[in-house]
């Protein structure tokens, strides 16, 4: 996916099994971010600065939905342990992850694997990507007033 294509219409499914539809947000800016797993340090802190900012995001017109290859029960835990006031995607067969094109090889310690690599797009109202945000732009702790400020 690049700026300016369509967003996919089948999102996936939430933490409660949810089928998510991008024209669910129709008419709202849509912050999906893709991160690679639950409840480590820097997936909690993106996903604790979007929590913390997202009362003003709604305000500004977003809405924000948060992706990654953990099932159902893991986001559950997840959201009810940072107390996320948004959906989780649990994309278990990686179907949005190679869609958006975040599904890469990695390398940690000289050790090679495939994995998540964390990416937020900007969805604009009418379902077109209007922003991409690389990893090396992303600053966890602070990512939602990234979103904010621009």
């Amino acid at each position: 996916m690049k700026v300016g294509d369509k967003a996919p219409e089948i999102l996936g499914r939430d933490e409660n099994g949810n089928e998510v539809k991008l024209s669910d947000f129709a008419g709202k800016k849509l912050v999906l971010y893709f991160y690679p797993k639950d409840n480590t340090s820097g997936c909690t802190a993106e996903a604790c600065s979007f929590r913390d900012n997202y009362e003003r995001l709604q305000t500004e017109g977003y809405e924000v939905l948060g992706v990654s290859i953990q099932d159902e029960t893991s986001h559950q835990k997840f959201i009810e342990k940072q107390q996320l006031p948004f959906h989780l995607i649990a994309d278990t067969d990686k179907t949005l992850n190679e869609a958006f094109g975040v599904w890469a090889e990695k390398s940690m310690y000289g050790r090679k694997y495939f994995g998540t690599v964390r990416t937020t797009f900007i969805i604009d109202e009418n379902g077109v990507i209007e922003r991409i945000i690389l990893p090396k732009e992303i600053k966890t702790k602070i990512h939602g007033e990234q979103i904010l400020g621009k």
